[in-house]
């Protein structure tokens, strides 16, 4: 990709000082990258993290066995082919610390920490309507004004603090697997209780149990979850991957979800029982499967419950064959939600952990959970003594890193207002009321339905040209019209609902926030269908937006093209 090309030279104040072009908030893969190409439009930068280094989720996310569940050679960056054939992954399923080692590496390369202050947070953005300019202001007590603001703070930045009476009395250590101890915890031959079986559950499940003196799993719901087969690459794999990354980089983006994979040709039922379970045991037992196999094997997986219902029966007939005791493995079979409906998690051992005998699991759908007491947890069986407390309680998805924030647009309306009935926005992207403010992978963008890599990148080539855009004009300010943001705002409600997302209680609803608007917040229409509307909006002189307050484009009203509804 060629750099993008100087805008000329600002006009809106000194460099000095605590004035910039552009703030962005978040210095994970998506910060990181936007200061990058900011720079290379000639821009004032200024990122602020809450961390001490960058890497996003990924220094956070430091429990036993966090793992990306994407390839390492699809999770990485594609804008600059040196560095993606320089950097050398080791294995199928790359692990949080080599992953975490590949954004320093990056920071390093691109000299991105100077532009970066860390251990800051930012409190709010408010806009000034006769500045025309933002004014951020951190925990620090520092204020800084941006003509824009770039929130690129990550769908799951905001862990879901426990909401879990007398937690507080608990005389054990307790953990949440958003903020592990970055010295990482030793359990050996400790009690130790997890609370929670969501996907950080499932990869730290088995490597707690391997330390543990005794393990207690508190599971409300269980999920779904296929054999990651990870290993290492095989003589000669990277340098063939590399020889075909263009190709292969453009198959991703143009594909549904991120992930090149050959588009199915039938629908479930239309295969013979037989023909479809072979389907079935090819992508639970194929080495060099992925997270997508099982649900990308016919066409209407995600759509017809009877169709859906021959995968979930697949996977729960695996769980009875793995789990010895028949009444934990009923426990951990899914029943009431279908499969897919909540991200599918990749797992190593977590169904074979619960055979050991130090191991347990309590459903608290049969005996729910009353408290946690200085002594241990307590349901409404029994209390279970413990020494130490893990809680894989989740993210508040999505939204929280914005509504954790204190955004106020114009005439001083807060984003929590404009988003009290659910997320709204025009391609995930711009928010009508909100001018010269953009969200990277946003509620309404395909983001967490996606190769976040591949989401992330297109995002901010598409924000820095837009950028690029308002600069080189002379204009002021930029955002979408309110009409846009409806027509987007209904689009992406007519196709999440035409799937079976919307049946299952799920964080991509906002189910596990008490409160939380319950509506579907990533956008399902696929990433290439979802790149050719965001190029078109561009090339369409930023159509649906309002630029200087006037509407702008071929189609101010922002309308769906037929292709996508």
């Amino acid at each position: 990709m060629t750099q993008p090309s100087p805008v000329p030279a600002p006009t809106d104040g000194s460099a000095s000082g605590r004035s910039v072009d552009v703030v962005v908030i978040g210095a994970g893969f998506s910060g990181m990258y936007l200061l990058h190409r900011l720079r290379g439009h000639g821009l004032r930068v200024q990122v602020f993290e809450m961390a001490d280094d960058v890497g996003g989720t990924w220094h956070w996310n430091r429990y036993p066995g966090a793992r990306c569940d994407i390839r390492s050679m699809e999770y990485s960056y594609s804008f600059d082919p040196q560095l993606e054939q320089e950097w050398q992954w080791t294995e199928k399923y790359p692990t949080q610390p080599e992953i975490l080692r590949y954004a320093h590496h990056v920071a390093d390369r691109f000299d991105l920490r100077r532009d970066i202050r860390f251990r800051t947070r930012v409190e709010s953005t408010v806009w000034d309507d006769a500045a025309e300019r933002w004014t951020v202001r951190t925990d620090g007590g520092e204020e800084w004004t941006a003509q824009f603001v770039v929130h690129a703070s990550g769908c799951l930045s905001i862990y879901k603090k426990p909401e879990i009476p007398g937690l507080e009395s608990f005389r054990g250590a307790w953990y949440h697997t958003a903020r592990w101890p970055h010295e990482g915890v030793d359990f050996t031959g400790l009690r130790v209780g997890v609370i929670g079986t969501g996907s950080s559950a499932i990869q730290s499940i088995p490597l707690i149990a391997r330390q543990a003196g005794d393990l207690t799993v508190f599971q409300r719901t269980p999920n779904f979850a296929v054999p990651a087969h990870n290993h290492p690459f095989p003589p000669g794999y990277q340098e063939e991957m590399k020889a075909h990354y263009p190709e292969f980089r453009e198959d991703a983006r143009t594909s549904m979800l991120g992930i090149p994979h050959p588009p199915a040709e039938k629908g479930a039922l239309e295969d013979d029982a037989e023909s479809r379970r072979a389907r079935y045991e090819k992508a639970w037992n194929d080495r060099d499967n992925t997270l997508v196999d099982l649900m990308a094997a016919y066409t209407d997986m995600l759509t017809d419950q009877a169709a859906n219902d021959t995968a979930a029966e697949f996977v729960r007939e695996r769980i009875r064959e793995i789990v010895h005791d028949p009444g934990v493995a009923e426990t951990l079979c899914p029943k009431d939600y279908p499969i897919g409906s909540k991200r599918i998690c990749v797992a190593t051992d977590y169904y074979e952990t619960y055979n050991q005998p130090h191991v347990h699991l309590v459903d608290l759908r049969r005996t729910p959970l009353v408290e946690v007491t200085p002594a241990g947890v307590r349901t409404t069986e029994r209390e279970y003594e413990l020494d130490a407390l893990v809680l894989a309680t989740g993210f508040d998805a999505q939204t929280g890193a914005l509504t954790s924030i204190d955004i106020r647009g114009r005439g001083g309306q807060r984003l929590t207002d404009h988003w009290s009935a659910g997320p709204r926005s025009y391609l995930g992207i711009g928010i009508a009321g909100f001018p010269n403010t953009f969200v990277v992978t946003g509620p309404q963008s395909p983001s967490v339905l996606s190769n976040m890599m591949v989401s992330i990148e297109q995002h901010v080539e598409w924000i820095s040209d837009c950028i690029a855009f308002v600069r080189e004009r002379g204009i002021r300010t930029i955002e979408p019209t309110p009409e846009a943001e409806q027509a987007w705002v209904d689009h992406n409600a007519e196709v999440g609902n035409a799937t079976l997302f919307p049946t299952a209680n799920s964080w991509y609803m906002g189910s596990n926030v008490e409160g939380k608007p319950r509506v579907f917040m990533p956008y399902i229409g696929g990433v290439g269908p979802y790149r050719e509307r965001c190029q078109e909006v561009a090339a369409n002189g930023y159509e649906g937006f309002l630029i200087d307050g006037a509407p702008s484009g071929a189609a101010a009203s922002g309308r769906v093209p037929a292709g996508m509804s």
